[in-house]
Protein backbone atom coordinates (compact mmCIF):
# COMPACT_ATOMS: atom_id res chain seq x y z
CA UNK A 1 0.00 0.00 0.00
CA UNK A 2 2.64 2.65 0.86
CA UNK A 3 4.62 1.47 -2.54
CA UNK A 4 1.83 2.96 -5.16
CA UNK A 5 1.76 6.28 -2.82
CA UNK A 6 5.51 6.83 -2.83
CA UNK A 7 5.94 6.16 -6.39
CA UNK A 8 2.60 8.13 -7.25
CA UNK A 9 4.48 11.02 -5.03
CA UNK A 10 7.72 10.33 -6.55
CA UNK A 11 6.49 11.01 -10.08
CA UNK A 12 4.25 14.10 -9.42
CA UNK A 13 7.64 15.49 -8.37
CA UNK A 14 9.70 14.63 -11.18
CA UNK A 15 6.57 16.01 -13.18
CA UNK A 16 7.05 19.63 -11.54
CA UNK A 17 10.77 19.70 -11.77
CA UNK A 18 10.33 18.97 -15.39
CA UNK A 19 7.65 21.54 -16.20
CA UNK A 20 9.69 24.73 -13.54
CA UNK A 21 12.69 23.97 -15.68
CA UNK A 22 11.23 25.24 -19.31
CA UNK A 23 11.68 28.91 -20.23
CA UNK A 24 8.74 30.61 -20.28
CA UNK A 25 9.06 34.17 -22.07
CA UNK A 26 5.64 36.44 -22.38
CA UNK A 27 5.63 38.93 -25.27
CA UNK A 28 2.62 41.91 -25.37
CA UNK A 29 1.68 42.81 -28.38
CA UNK A 30 3.24 45.70 -27.94
CA UNK A 31 6.96 44.36 -27.71
CA UNK A 32 8.73 44.15 -31.62
CA UNK A 33 9.13 40.83 -32.88
CA UNK A 34 12.39 38.99 -32.77
CA UNK A 35 12.45 38.40 -36.38
CA UNK A 36 12.12 41.66 -37.69
CA UNK A 37 8.58 42.10 -39.01
CA UNK A 38 5.26 39.58 -39.17
CA UNK A 39 2.69 39.43 -41.50
CA UNK A 40 1.89 43.23 -41.85
CA UNK A 41 2.52 45.75 -39.83
CA UNK A 42 4.05 45.56 -36.37
CA UNK A 43 1.71 46.59 -33.40
CA UNK A 44 3.11 50.00 -32.32
CA UNK A 45 4.05 51.33 -28.68
CA UNK A 46 1.13 52.99 -26.95
CA UNK A 47 1.51 56.50 -27.30
CA UNK A 48 -0.40 57.40 -23.91
CA UNK A 49 -1.20 56.37 -20.92
CA UNK A 50 -4.67 54.74 -20.32
CA UNK A 51 -7.49 56.64 -20.31
CA UNK A 52 -9.86 54.07 -18.88
CA UNK A 53 -9.86 54.23 -15.04
CA UNK A 54 -12.59 50.98 -13.81
CA UNK A 55 -11.35 52.16 -9.95
CA UNK A 56 -14.93 53.61 -8.23
CA UNK A 57 -14.16 57.38 -8.04
CA UNK A 58 -13.29 57.89 -4.20
CA UNK A 59 -15.71 60.49 -4.06
CA UNK A 60 -19.24 60.30 -5.14
CA UNK A 61 -21.35 63.31 -7.09
CA UNK A 62 -23.86 64.59 -4.47
CA UNK A 63 -26.18 66.87 -5.32
CA UNK A 64 -25.64 69.50 -2.44
CA UNK A 65 -27.78 72.10 -3.61
CA UNK A 66 -30.19 73.31 -1.46
CA UNK A 67 -29.91 70.87 1.21
CA UNK A 68 -31.99 72.02 4.93
CA UNK A 69 -29.99 73.48 7.54
CA UNK A 70 -31.58 70.27 9.73
CA UNK A 71 -29.90 67.51 6.88
CA UNK A 72 -26.33 69.41 7.23
CA UNK A 73 -27.03 68.81 10.75
CA UNK A 74 -27.49 65.54 10.44
CA UNK A 75 -24.96 64.59 8.33
CA UNK A 76 -22.11 66.13 10.91
CA UNK A 77 -24.19 63.96 13.44
CA UNK A 78 -23.24 60.47 10.93
CA UNK A 79 -19.06 62.28 10.69
CA UNK A 80 -19.09 62.43 14.46
CA UNK A 81 -19.91 58.63 15.01
CA UNK A 82 -18.14 56.17 13.77
CA UNK A 83 -18.58 54.90 10.43
CA UNK A 84 -21.21 51.99 9.71
CA UNK A 85 -21.34 49.18 7.34
CA UNK A 86 -22.95 49.40 4.98
CA UNK A 87 -22.28 53.41 4.71
CA UNK A 88 -25.07 55.61 5.92
CA UNK A 89 -26.46 57.48 2.87
CA UNK A 90 -28.91 60.12 2.56
CA UNK A 91 -31.15 59.98 -0.84
CA UNK A 92 -33.85 62.99 -2.06
CA UNK A 93 -37.30 61.64 -3.40
CA UNK A 94 -40.42 63.41 -4.42
CA UNK A 95 -43.39 61.05 -2.93
CA UNK A 96 -47.10 62.02 -2.20
CA UNK A 97 -46.53 65.29 -3.99
CA UNK A 98 -43.71 66.53 -1.42
CA UNK A 99 -39.77 66.47 -1.18
CA UNK A 100 -38.88 63.68 1.03
CA UNK A 101 -35.28 62.67 2.51
CA UNK A 102 -34.81 58.82 3.05
CA UNK A 103 -31.76 57.90 5.11
CA UNK A 104 -29.83 54.04 5.48
CA UNK A 105 -28.55 53.20 8.28
CA UNK A 106 -26.20 50.60 9.03
CA UNK A 107 -26.70 47.10 8.93
CA UNK A 108 -28.66 44.48 10.81
CA UNK A 109 -32.29 45.42 11.52
CA UNK A 110 -31.95 49.10 12.39
CA UNK A 111 -34.61 51.23 10.85
CA UNK A 112 -34.07 53.47 7.92
CA UNK A 113 -35.53 57.14 7.96
CA UNK A 114 -37.88 59.06 5.48
CA UNK A 115 -37.96 62.57 6.70
CA UNK A 116 -39.89 65.50 5.02
CA UNK A 117 -38.15 68.69 3.85
CA UNK A 118 -38.64 70.28 7.29
CA UNK A 119 -36.96 67.29 8.70
CA UNK A 120 -39.96 65.92 10.94
CA UNK A 121 -39.90 62.08 10.59
CA UNK A 122 -42.81 60.25 8.62
CA UNK A 123 -41.93 56.78 9.16
CA UNK A 124 -39.04 53.73 8.91
CA UNK A 125 -40.11 52.39 5.32
CA UNK A 126 -37.86 49.71 6.13
CA UNK A 127 -36.04 47.55 8.10
CA UNK A 128 -37.16 46.20 11.91
CA UNK A 129 -37.23 42.69 11.95
CA UNK A 130 -39.63 41.78 9.54
CA UNK A 131 -37.75 44.13 7.36
CA UNK A 132 -40.64 46.30 6.35
CA UNK A 133 -39.79 48.51 8.92
CA UNK A 134 -43.08 49.93 10.87
CA UNK A 135 -46.10 50.07 8.54
CA UNK A 136 -46.51 54.08 8.17
CA UNK A 137 -45.47 54.01 5.12
CA UNK A 138 -45.65 50.85 3.16
CA UNK A 139 -46.66 52.32 -0.46
CA UNK A 140 -43.03 54.44 -0.32
CA UNK A 141 -40.76 52.25 -2.57
CA UNK A 142 -43.80 51.71 -5.00
CA UNK A 143 -44.29 55.53 -4.95
CA UNK A 144 -41.19 57.40 -4.82
CA UNK A 145 -39.53 59.43 -7.76
CA UNK A 146 -36.87 61.41 -8.74
CA UNK A 147 -34.19 59.35 -6.99
CA UNK A 148 -31.21 61.93 -6.26
CA UNK A 149 -27.68 60.80 -4.02
CA UNK A 150 -27.63 63.52 -1.76
CA UNK A 151 -24.85 62.40 0.68
CA UNK A 152 -23.07 59.24 1.53
CA UNK A 153 -20.48 58.72 4.23
CA UNK A 154 -17.13 58.63 2.35
CA UNK A 155 -15.21 57.16 5.09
Amino acid sequence: MRLPLFVAAASLAALLSTACNRGVSVNTPTDPPVSGSVNGNDTPNPTSANTTDLRASATAAFDTTARPKWLADRIQYHLAEPKQNPAVQITRYSYKGQVVYYETLGCCDQFSNLYNQQGKMLCHPEGGLTGRGDGQCPDFDKNKTGETLVWRDPR
